[in-house]
């Protein structure tokens, strides 16, 4: 489904000023209701965008699960760059609704593949519905980034440690994040110098765990980087038996406050929240609830 990005009020241009490195943004205390029907363009306008319009190609499709679509884009300008967590507005041949989706890929991929990832819900929206039921290897779309909300070190930028709180398929954007500290780590271990990444975890909330995505990657890096990535997975509807894999990771239930304060201890965490709205207002208030200061979160509502 098409993403609002942080809409803030006032009408920015449609190219906007770059924004800081950590885009340190205040909690929007405007009220989280449905706006489906307004479409992403309307809902994302004062939002940072690119000025490159690129071109790609789908070189690759596969399902993620039942209703989730991963779509690989072979992007067409050198030029072309994104932060991790960023989106892009997806231009169809064919369909006038502008799709919005976060990327799920981390930047290494573009920069050293030239491609980056989608992973799309089915569902009427025309992009998302056109991903699902026309979509074929070389169709040719273009893509722009756009997005407030994306994590972007730099070397000289002091430890930071990550508290990411997904819902949903808003774990798209955190799992580009995700994949982009596991970048940090590689580099710094290989180099011997950048960015000195503290630690993340991740607490992601599904109805059960057929529909949790990209959860293999995600265990692979916590045994890749043990003490540095961890990860909680909570599944409201689980019916079935939890695969023996899964089972340490898994707690049945939302996300609680008990499950954020274990978390919350550090003057250097950042917190990352993408989800449905009321998911967002809940876990931003409870943040608030245990004095984390609101320049520290950032969030991105899904509709």
């Amino acid at each position: 489904m098409a993403l609002a990005a942080r809409v803030l009020s006032g009408a920015a241009g449609r190219f906007s000023r770059p924004t800081p490195a950590l885009c340190p943004c205040n909690i929007n205390r405007r009220t989280m209701t449905s706006q489906r029907n307004t479409d992403h363009l309307e809902r994302t306008a004062s939002n940072f965008r690119q000025e490159i319009i690129s071109p790609a190609k789908v070189c690759g499709l596969s399902a993620e699960t039942e209703a989730v679509k991963r779509v690989r884009l072979a992007v067409g300008n050198s030029e072309f760059t994104f932060k991790a967590g960023q989106w892009v507005d997806l231009f169809i041949p064919g369909v006038p609704k502008v799709g919005g989706f976060s990327i799920c890929s981390s930047p290494a991929m573009l920069k050293e593949e030239g491609a980056l990832e989608l992973a799309v819900k089915h569902n009427l929206h025309p992009p998302a519905h056109w991903i699902h039921t026309r979509c074929t290897l070389d169709s040719e779309v273009a893509l722009r980034v756009g997005g407030d909300f994306f994590f972007d070190p730099q070397s000289c930028d002091p430890p930071v440690n990550l508290l990411l709180i997904a819902g949903g398929v808003g774990i798209n954007p955190l799992f580009s994040i995700l994949l982009h500290v596991a970048d940090l780590h590689h580099s710094r271990e290989r180099l011997g110098s950048g960015f000195q990444m503290g630690s993340v975890k991740l607490h992601y909330s599904a109805k059960n765990t057929s529909e949790l995505l990209f959860k293999k990657k995600i265990l692979e890096l916590m045994g890749q980087f043990p003490g540095k990535i961890a990860c909680s997975f909570h599944v409201t509807q689980q019916n079935a038996q939890v695969c023996t894999e899964l089972q340490p990771y898994v707690t049945e239930g939302r996300i609680s406050e008990k499950d954020l304060a274990t978390s919350v201890h550090d003057t250097n965490n950042l917190y990352y929240i993408c989800g449905p709205p009321p998911m967002i207002e809940a876990v931003c208030g409870q943040l608030e609830g245990m004095r984390v200061p609101r320049e520290r979160i950032r969030f991105e509502k899904w509709w």
